[in-house]
């Protein structure tokens, strides 16, 4: 991952690109309640993420951006914000929390989501949330680029059987081609594939992990 990426902005200054952004009114904030909450981490790196049953993943994907496009949801996703973590992903209960030592996982472009998965969890590593590479994309646009773009296995649907759906979510650069539209093109797109599956151009997002605000 370029070294670029390792250094976010820092947590007031996320808070701060969320309350521009509106999320604090999403989620149901005072601007005042965000700041506090962000100043709470004290001078802790990491990333700033709200919880998705505050706002959840479909009201943030618009407010992706990449070369001027806005963000958008794939059409066959209509059930996005029915994607919830795995259960070996831990989340604090607090409305907002921070996640530590993000990596792209670029080095498993063309592993499958089962394939990564094992690996992610035997290095000691957690698997982003869909929510999480979202909030990170939003602090930092650089994160996704024409061939390094990356999955977010951490979140997957859970069928009324119990098992899980075989489409896990991802994060990357359209072309504009096919039901995405030609206005599209160059657009931060939130889409799936499907869990078996490898993609040359996509890794899988991990952390080290979470801790409350």
């Amino acid at each position: 991952m370029p070294a670029e990426l390792h250094t976010l902005p820092s947590i007031t200054d996320q808070a701060e690109r969320l309350i521009e952004l509106g999320v604090h009114e999403l989620g149901g904030f005072r601007p005042a309640e965000l700041r506090s909450m962000a100043a709470e981490t004290g001078a802790r790196a990491g990333l700033l993420v709200v919880r998705p049953d505050r706002v959840p993943a479909s009201a943030l994907a618009p407010l992706l951006r990449h070369q001027g496009k806005q963000g958008f949801v794939v059409v066959d996703m209509p059930d996005i914000d029915q994607f919830s973590r795995i259960e070996t992903v831990n989340v604090p209960d607090e409305p907002i929390y921070v996640v530590e030592g993000l990596d792209r996982g670029d080095h498993m472009a063309n592993w499958s989501p089962h394939e990564a998965l094992p690996a992610i969890v035997e290095g000691g590593r957690t698997p982003l949330l869909l929510i999480e590479g979202i909030h990170w994309v939003i602090q930092q646009p650089a994160a996704l680029e024409r061939g390094r773009c990356f999955m977010t296995i951490g979140s997957r649907l859970r069928k009324a059987n119990g098992t899980l759906d075989a489409r896990t979510p991802a994060l990357w650069i359209s072309n504009g081609t096919g039901r995405d539209g030609r206005d599209n093109r160059d657009a931060p797109k939130v889409g799936w594939c499907w869990a078996g599956n490898r993609h040359t151009w996509l890794g899988f997002a991990s952390a080290a992990g979470r801790t409350a605000a």
